[in-house]
């Protein structure tokens, strides 16, 4: 009895642990992203918000890229992306607010 709620105790931690070896780090910070239609009828415009930039504006942008780039891959199977605010802009032109990065953009399959 106790080895089988030893073994799915051990399992149970296994499996929790997996999920944190998913996150990534930029600029060695972590950061909150998420990615999201702006349509309903036209899910290839997508905006990402990521926070809080205020660990590193590197790493947000860098963040936020992957997250736009995971977003079209599971919607169209692409990383073809046309970027209306990109995370290449001037530092001056991001839209941050709240310490957060808006990023905007469209998903462009081949």
């Amino acid at each position: 009895m106790w080895t089988a709620l030893l073994l799915i105790a051990v399992l149970l931690l296994t499996a929790c642990n997996g999920r944190r070896s998913e996150r990534v780090a930029f600029d060695g910070q972590f950061f909150r992203a998420n990615a999201s239609k702006v349509d309903r009828r036209q899910r290839e415009q997508f905006e990402v918000t990521v926070s809080p930039v205020s660990a590193s504006l590197d790493g947000a942008r860098e963040a936020g890229r992957y997250e736009a780039i995971r977003y079209c891959i599971q919607e169209y199977g692409s990383s073809d992306i046309e970027w209306a605010e990109g995370p290449d802009a001037e530092d001056g032109t991001l839209r941050i607010s709240n310490d957060r990065l808006l990023l905007r953009g469209t998903c462009t399959p081949a």
